[in-house]
């Protein structure tokens, strides 16, 4: 399997590519072992050396690992899903922080932003500035999900229940924000929240425009106590939406570059369109 020649991609560019392609289309199925190295240097024509590279690329991506003595094999990504919180920590080694946020309520951004927060007050971060998007679903129109599990209909006590979820973390979030530029730490911080009215089926994290983290929001039957009263509900689980990382790296043409592009691009089309500013 030559390389191709007039392909301006270096050539550990191009084995990745490939090899990505093939787990992919799980022509190399999760669990299965790669070749190795010396094996596939002699099937490209490369040093062992631009083997690894490639290789290394693959591991970034969450695509395959090392076990020592045996070699390297495919992952089942589902098996291991993406940490957020130490990308969102890494981001704030940036001169500009720029995270956006489309999905239900907030919370786990809160909680994952508490940490790089914190080492910003302490000096550990210095930032020059920290800007948040938030796309959340308007909590005064009627919602397809969360909705009564009897009925399927719109439940307006569960988004009364809502707009306190989201208002305590979002508000949260932009007093922490506000408070940074007050005590002169970062020079220009903010979060601009705007609400729309679609349905909260997934969750979407941009960082730095280079990386993604997307995952559905997992549908529930299960009863929740509003106003000392229960209510059966198909209720969206957002701690247990599993998380998948996508990042631009080295090559600009791979489906993870072009995930994170088309990611970016729908978030500002929402933001642009139907999502309205309000107020946490």
């Amino acid at each position: 399997m030559p390389l191709d020649s007039d392909d301006p991609r270096p050539p550990y560019l191009q084995i990745a590519h490939t090899l990505r392609a093939s787990i992919l289309t799980r022509k190399l199925v999760p669990g299965e072992r790669l070749p190795s190295g010396p094996e596939l240097a002699r099937r490209y024509g490369v040093a062992r050396m631009t083997v690894q590279q490639a290789l290394k690329v693959l591991r970034d991506e969450g695509l395959i690992f090392s076990r020592a003595g045996s070699g390297v094999f495919v992952r089942e990504r589902t098996e291991k899903p993406s940490d957020l919180r130490p990308h969102l920590e890494q981001a704030f080694a940036s001169p500009d922080v720029r995270i956006d946020f489309a999905g239900l309520s907030g919370e786990t951004l809160h909680g994952a932003l508490q940490e790089p927060l914190d080492k910003v007050r302490s000096g550990r971060y210095s930032p020059r500035s920290v800007r948040l998007r938030i796309l959340v679903p308007d909590t005064g129109s009627p919602w397809a999900l969360p909705c009564d599990a009897a009925t399927l209909a719109d439940d307006p006590m569960f988004r009364e229940r809502a707009t306190s979820i989201a208002s305590r973390h979002l508000g949260a979030i932009s007093e922490s924000l506000a408070e940074l530029a007050d005590l002169g730490l970062v020079k220009n911080a903010s979060a601009e929240i705007r609400a729309h009215r679609l349905a909260p089926l997934f969750k979407l994290y941009l960082i730095n425009g280079s990386e993604a983290f997307f995952g559905f929001y997992p549908v529930i039957e299960r009863t929740v106590a509003i106003a000392d009263a229960e209510h059966r509900v198909f209720d969206l689980m957002g701690k247990d939406a599993v998380l998948f990382h996508h990042a631009v790296r080295d090559d600009p043409t791979g489906v993870e570059a072009h995930f994170v592009r088309q990611s970016t691009l729908w978030f500002d089309s929402v933001w642009d369109s139907v999502a309205r500013p309000t107020r946490p």
